[in-house]
C-alpha cells in the first residue's frame, strides 16, 4: 500500500518542511515506512506525486493545482529535493506509490485533479475487476473519458465527481465534498455487495478544492483495521534541530492541520490517530470535523462522539487505537530511520 500526506494552513508551508527534511518525511516513508498493514515489504517505490494550491494566484485566474508526478522512487529524484527547497503553499498533498492495481506510469500516480479538485487514495478497492464495467457505465460521457490511467483510485475519484452538482464549479462548500465522499463509499459497498465480494476494501481517500479538506480513513469491515492515518494541529510546525520537528500549539487556535499515513515527528504528544472508518473534514477556517460513517460496517468501539458547537461532532480516538499509536510511536524512536538530504 501506498503513504501519503496533506497539509492546510493559514500561511504557506516550504515543502521541504513536510516531504524532505523531517526524519521520517514522506520520502523516507518511501523506503521505511513502518504501519503499513501489508509489512511484506516496506517500499513505496512505484512513484510518487507532490500536488499544491499556487500561493499567489490572480483573483481572475481560475483556481486549479499544479501537480509534479514521476514513476522513479521518490527517494531517488534530484528534482523533487530542488522543487522542495523553492515550493512554499498553504495546501499541500504529496504520496508514494506501491502499486496494487494500475502499472507503474505517470498517469497512475496520484494525486490527481479536476478543474479546482485534486485527490489521492491509499489502499485498493477488493475484486475491483468485478465492479469496473459498473463503474464506468455509471459516468457520464465527460467523466468517463477524463480517466487518462488504469488504477482503482483514479475511478474512483471520477465516481466522487460524478456525485458532485457540478464538478466544475469555481467553489464547493465543505458540506457538499463531504457528502460526495459518503455517497461513493456506499455506491463502492452497494456493488461489492451486488456481485458477492467479501474481501474488505481498504478507502483511505482524500480530496481537496483548494480550500476545504475531506478525508477519510476506511475498511468494508467491522473487525478489520483500516490502513493508518493521523492527523496533528496547531499553531505552527517548527524544526527544532536537523530532522526533528514538533507541532506547537500556542493557544486554542488552529492555524496548521496535517494528515498523515504516518507521523512526520517523534513527538507523541502531535499525533492522534483518525479511527477507522471515520470521516475527517478540515473547513476553509480550519475548523476540524472528525465523525463516524455510521453504515452496516459501523461498530461504536471504534470511536467515542462528542459534541463540539451547536453540530459539530468529533471523535475521541478509542484506547486500541491509542494502543497502537504508542506501539507505532516506540518502534519508531527505536529504530530512527536515516535522513534524507
Amino acid at each position: 500500500m501506498c503513504r501519503f500526506l496533506l497539509y492546510k494552513g493559514k500561511q504557506p508551508i516550504l515543502l521541504a518542511h513536510l516531504i524532505t527534511r523531517p526524519k521520517h518525511s514522506i520520502v523516507n516513508q518511501s523506503f521505511d515506512s513502518r504501519l503499513r498493514l501489508d509489512t511484506r515489504r516496506p517500499l513505496n517505490g512505484d512513484g510518487f506525486g507532490v500536488g499544491w494550491y499556487d500561493n499567489e494566484s490572480q483573483e481572475q485566474e481560475p483556481i486549479t493545482p499544479c501537480i509534479f508526478t514521476s514513476v522513479t522512487p521518490a527517494w531517488n529524484n534530484i528534482n523533487l529535493v530542488r522543487l522542495a527547497e523553492k515550493i512554499r503553499s498553504p495546501l499541500v498533498f504529496a504520496h508514494v506509490r506501491a502499486s496494487t492495481s494500475g502499472s507503474v506510469s505517470e498517469t497512475n500516480c496520484h494525486p490527481w485533479s479536476y478543474g479546482r479538485l485534486m485527490w489521492m487514495h491509499n489502499g485498493g478497492i477488493a475484486e475491483f475487476e468485478k465492479i469496473k464495467r459498473k463503474l464506468q457505465n455509471s459516468l457520464s460521457e465527460e467523466l468517463f473519458l477524463f480517466v487518462q490511467g488504469n488504477t482503482d483510485s483514479e475511478w474512483a475519484f471520477a465516481l466522487f465527481l460524478s456525485f458532485l452538482s457540478n464538478p466544475n464549479a469555481n467553489s464547493f462548500e465543505h458540506q457538499e465534498l463531504k457528502e460526495a465522499m459518503l455517497k461513493t463509499i456506499a455506491q463502492l459497498n452497494a456493488w461489492a455487495e451486488e456481485y458477492d465480494i467479501t474481501e474488505p476494501s481498504l478507502l483511505n481517500f482524500a480530496v481537496t478544492d483548494g480550500e476545504t479538506v475531506v478525508c477519510i480513513r476506511y475498511t468494508s469491515s467491522k473487525t478489520e483495521e483500516a490502513a493508518s492515518l493521523y492527523f496533528s494541529s496547531g499553531t505552527r510546525f517548527e524544526c527544532y534541530r536537523p530532522g526533528h520537528y514538533r507541532m506547537v500549539k500556542a493557544d486554542r487556535r488552529e492555524d496548521i492541520v496535517v494528515v498523515a499515513s504516518e507521523p512526520l515527528t517523534f513527538e507523541k504528544a502531535d499525533w492522534l490517530t483518525i479511527p477507522t472508518n471515520n470521516i475527517l473534514v478540515v473547513t476553509p477556517k480550519l475548523n476540524v470535523l472528525l465523525q463516524p460513517i455510521k453504515d452496516k460496517f459501523y461498530t461504536p468501539e471504534r470511536g467515542m462522539e462528542i459534541k463540539i458547537g451547536d453540530e459539530d461532532v468529533a471523535i475521541i480516538p478509542e484506547p486500541k487505537a491509542q494502543l497502537f499509536k504508542a506501539q507505532a510511536e516506540e518502534q519508531m524512536q527505536q529504530d530512527s530511520p536515516i535522513l534524507v538530504g
